[in-house]
């Protein structure tokens, strides 16, 4: 199942109506045509009250995709960083906490992306790819436009010793090594998406 969040709510995509009607609450679509899905999705986005709305088809592969074409979509990598310590990385942008993370520049695949994005915005080199996460995906305004952005993420190594200094000019304060647990500070003031990673991961 596809899950968008829409900052604190979320977009989920089944195709099976009986069983997640029984077990949630929410807005429930069965999709019928592009018209009516570009019109809901720009309806969910301005209903703050709805928390979840669910969207159903036979063929999720193909609900997902007419749901793309609604949005601006773009892509991303990120990296979760683990050193000799078993201590994972965080950065604070524009106050909030999240995981490095930027989009494919052209040319590029998912893996290069992601350790350049980690790079530029830790300082950190010689990192290592162990193995991917998951994919996230989550929606913001630009101008005008809705975006979609599919990030890509990966566990990474880091074995080396020089300190982490943040991108200032990414919006980027503070990088941080943070004791898998000791995350209270990160789940008052995060995104549900990089939630999802670090659960994943087993660091929370």
């Amino acid at each position: 199942m596809y899950k968008v969040f829409f900052k604190d709510r979320a977009v989920y995509f089944g195709d099976d109506f009986s069983k997640i009607f029984e077990r949630n609450s929410g807005l429930f679509y069965r999709f019928n045509n592009i018209h009516e899905l570009t019109e809901l999705v720009h309806a969910f986005y301005f209903l703050k009250r709805i928390d979840k709305l669910f969207i159903f088809h036979d063929d999720i592969i193909s609900l997902f995709d007419e749901f793309k074409a609604c949005f601006n979509y773009v892509e991303a990598g990120g990296g979760v960083v683990i050193n000799k310590k078993g201590e994972f990385l965080v950065i604070l942008r524009d106050g909030i906490w999240d995981l490095p993370k930027g989009k494919l520049e052209k040319k590029e695949n998912f893996e290069t992306a992601a350790l350049r994005e980690v790079e530029e915005e830790t300082g950190l080199d010689k990192l290592k790819i162990i193995r991917p996460i998951l994919s996230t995906y989550h929606t913001y305004q630009l101008s005008d436009d809705m975006v979609l952005k599919k990030t890509k993420w990966y566990e990474m190594s880091y074995n080396g010793s020089k300190e982490p200094v943040p991108e200032i000019k990414e919006k980027i304060t503070e990088v941080r090594w943070v004791t898998p647990g000791n995350t209270d500070f990160i789940r008052k003031n995060t995104y549900p998406s990089v939630l999802d990673v670090l659960y994943l991961r087993d660091l929370l």
